[in-house]
């Protein structure tokens, strides 16, 4: 929809952290926040909603149901562009950023990012925001190698991977069979909530505390 229909000089913006820690904390999220406040004041724009995907990677675009959300409320009119704080909040593959960007520039909506005050509908400014993806996808990847070299070298010293888990060991073997039948971790948050069944923290499960068990020394020596 074009964004000659949607209210003048408004956003909606889009954060997220890829962390577990940060999804627990809020760190990060606070941050980009702020971040994409500022900006939306120095450009006089109103946000009229935020959107956020916690604990989950900024390699590809799909599977994240915030940023999903965000971008049908811009192709639906309530906005006239999407913010974020920076522009590998979207996403760290080249790829997935540009076929975004090639979207926003066809249905006539704008995407803003907080660290690069460069109109992206422009030539230039859409140059700018290709450059800041390369460099992004470039780090991701390097962050990746290091820590598959680390990891590998751990190993090679017989160092036993993953983190303690403070879950009590029936909640971890039932997350650890819910996963072998199949389930999604969003549908497994589910199951464990209405079973009335808290996080070590006490609190409630969403796919990031579930995957954080999973990831735990405990239920890899479950799912051997």
């Amino acid at each position: 929809m074009s964004k000659r229909t949607a209210p003048a000089a408004t956003a909606v913006a889009y954060l997220r952290v890829s962390t577990e820690e940060q999804a627990t904390s809020g760190a990060g999220l606070a941050a980009q926040r702020a971040a994409i406040e500022a900006e939306a004041t120095r450009r006089g724009l109103t946000i009229v909603e935020f959107f956020s995907d916690e604990g989950i990677s900024g390699k590809a675009i799909a599977n994240r149901p915030a940023l999903a959300e965000a971008i049908a409320a811009v192709e639906a009119g309530q906005a006239e562009s999407l913010m974020v704080a920076k522009l590998d909040r979207l996403s760290r593959s080249v790829a997935d950023a540009s076929r975004l960007l090639d979207q926003a520039s066809r249905n006539g909506w704008r995407v803003l990012s907080a660290d690069l005050a460069v109109d992206q509908t422009t030539p230039a400014g859409e140059a700018a925001a290709s450059m800041m993806i390369v460099f992004s996808q470039l780090e991701r990847r390097l962050i990746s190698q290091r820590t598959k070299d680390a990891l590998a070298q751990k190993r090679a010293q017989g160092v036993r991977l993953g983190r303690p888990s403070e879950t009590p060991a029936e909640v971890t073997r039932r997350i650890v069979d819910a996963k072998a039948r199949g389930l999604s971790l969003r549908a497994i948050a589910a199951e464990l909530s209405e079973a009335g069944i808290a996080t070590a923290r006490g609190g409630m499960w969403r796919a990031s505390t579930v995957k954080a068990v999973l990831d735990s020394q405990d239920a890899a020596a479950l799912a051997k």
